[in-house]
């Protein structure tokens, strides 16, 4: 295409390498502890509640208070925000490579931190949990727009959606990875210590401290992939079209590409001198300039992944709930606390088996073929047809012989949410903006996103209770019960639907094609059901 360098192009034309699975997996080992991080905690929250705030006189054993569960679910969901926001900024300030070995040195501190909570009294312990907790979160932030931005810069033109759409399917297999963990340390101690359940004796059901180091342990394992990344992550070479087009430092990328891709490149810098002096009067973000090329765009990535984020945090984050409330895990009273957790446990990592794994990996597979737009459209729509099947003849599902029916039609929302608008929302912002405002526009898509999952995990916690006042887990007001919970997010899914039409389609072109970094005059409104065709460079 005339007016790209030949580096870029190189990129953009360049066979598939090992170059880019190696860069899929050290970016993809930050997604993987990320997801683990932020879905680990919903496995232990019952097994905390129990250690800190059970009264033994009392017939059900204890449990988080409501603004407590609320404070230890979403409070990670809010340091990732601001991290998505300060953190893609400053990726577009001091570039890529810099600020992604911080993001990863946060993450192994404080995933450490967390699991070392201390305090004398129930209430400290949760408040340094929370603090730590806050703090991890922030640094998985800045791996959102880092890690896509990196990937869509670094993959060539034809397979960067499934490049891209890899590494975040890496999240798959650490909400596995937070199950097994689980599993594996919860079946040691259950065997080890052999206790009766709770009903049949309150006191010895719990065994302390052997048991309170269970969900430390689980916590802290989040640091042990994002340590054996670091290395990896700090000899990678800055993006090429970071150094070229932001650093304005053509020489230096020639010279990184040249190594990654194994092959001689002319540095071009009259070529580059030509698109920086363009790059002098181009438009900031808050201008309308910006409003008017990319306005409607950023509406629709920052709708998309707020609606999406809505339901699938809801449904992440209290399945454990869901699975009481149908029988497939028994009642608290009938378990000890350890045989509690590995039952929660089990029943996530079937989930994650069975539909979040694979329904990631579908979307690798056709994001290339399909599209965004049509993938994004396909999930919303089959994520609102499941959600109502399961809500509107709900009192069906809840009889125990209709219970494997109801894990079916669940686990299918599941698989449509990642094979679907779950991949998509992260795909396409760090494709469709200019390089200077890349990694920025994807953090404010990605903080649209967790604001939505904020609203998920604090109002489904409230929402689901029953509206049975003498059904409601204790210190919580009635709820509009879980049928009503579910409907709602059935109609958050189809609103999802009707902002899709707002997301362009990125399929087969090059990232300046699609942001207009080369032309003289800037893009056209990219049409938003636009042809997918491949443009010859």
């Amino acid at each position: 295409m005339a007016g790209q360098l030949g580096v870029l192009n190189a990129l953009d034309v360049a066979k598939t390498q090992w170059y880019h699975f190696t860069a899929i997996v050290i970016a993809g080992m930050g997604f993987f502890t990320d997801a683990y991080d932020l879905f680990c905690i919903s496995l232990v929250t019952k097994l905390l509640g129990r250690i800190y705030y059970t009264d033994y006189t009392k017939p059900k054993p204890g449990v988080l208070p409501p603004n407590v569960q609320a404070a230890v679910t979403g409070v990670a969901l809010c340091g990732t925000l601001a991290g998505q926001l300060f953190f893609g900024w400053l990726g577009d300030k001091l570039g890529r490579k810099k600020v992604y070995g911080i993001t990863l040195m946060l993450m192994v501190g404080c995933s450490v931190a967390s699991g070392l909570s201390f305090g004398s009294s129930p209430d400290g312990v949760m408040a340094t949990l929370c603090f730590f907790r806050f703090w991890l979160g922030f640094g998985i932030g800045g791996d959102y727009p880092l890690s896509a931005t990196i990937m869509s810069e670094y993959a060539n033109k034809k397979t960067r959606g499934a490049f891209i759409a890899a590494v975040f399917a890496m999240q798959g297999f650490g909400i596995l990875a937070g199950g097994i963990v689980a599993l594996i340390i919860s079946s040691a101690f259950d065997h080890k210590y052999n206790v009766p359940s709770y009903k049949e004796n309150a006191r010895a059901s719990m065994v302390l401290p052997a048991f309170d180091y269970v969900w430390r342990m689980i916590l802290m394992f989040g640091a042990v992939p994002a340590a054996l990344t670091y290395y990896w992550r700090m000899k990678m070479p800055e993006t090429a079209r970071y150094t070229a087009l932001v650093a304005r430092n053509a020489k230096q990328a020639v010279s990184d590409m040249s190594k990654v891709l194994q092959v001689e490149l002319e540095a071009e810098e009259e070529k580059v001198q030509e698109l920086l002096e363009k790059q002098d009067q181009k438009f900031g973000l808050f201008s309308k300039e910006f409003a008017k090329r990319h306005g409607l765009h950023l509406l629709g990535t920052t709708s998309t992944w707020f609606l999406l984020d809505i339901a699938f945090y809801s449904q992440n984050l209290f399945q454990k709930d869901i699975f009481t409330a149908i029988g497939w895990i028994p009642a608290a009273k009938e378990m000890n606390a350890i045989h509690e957790v590995y039952r929660i446990a089990r029943a996530q990592t079937l989930i994650a088996l069975c539909s979040t794994v694979p329904g990631y990996w579908f979307t690798v597979a056709f994001i290339d073929y399909m599209g965004r737009f049509a993938i994004q459209l396909m999930g919303f729509f089959f994520m609102t047809v499941f959600m109502f099947a399961l809500a509107i003849p709900y009192d069906h599902w809840t009889k125990k012989e209709n219970n494997i029916g109801f894990v079916v039609m669940y686990s299918l929302t599941f698989f449509f949410a990642n094979f679907g608008p779950n991949a998509t929302t992260f795909v396409v912002p760090a494709e469709i903006f200019p390089a200077r405002l890349r990694s920025t526009c994807h953090g404010i898509s990605a903080a649209a996103g967790k604001a939505g999952a904020i609203v998920g995990a604090f109002g489904f916690l409230y929402a689901a209770q029953s509206k049975d006042s003498s059904k409601t887990d204790k210190g919580y007001p009635k709820g509009i019960g879980i049928k009503n919970s579910l409907i709602m997010l059935g109609v958050i899914n189809f609103f999802g639907i009707i902002c899709t039409l707002l997301v362009p389609e990125s399929k087969g072109k090059s990232l300046e094609e699609l942001s207009g970094e080369n032309e003289e005059d800037g893009p056209e409104a990219i049409d938003v059901a636009a042809s997918s065709r491949t443009v010859p460079v």
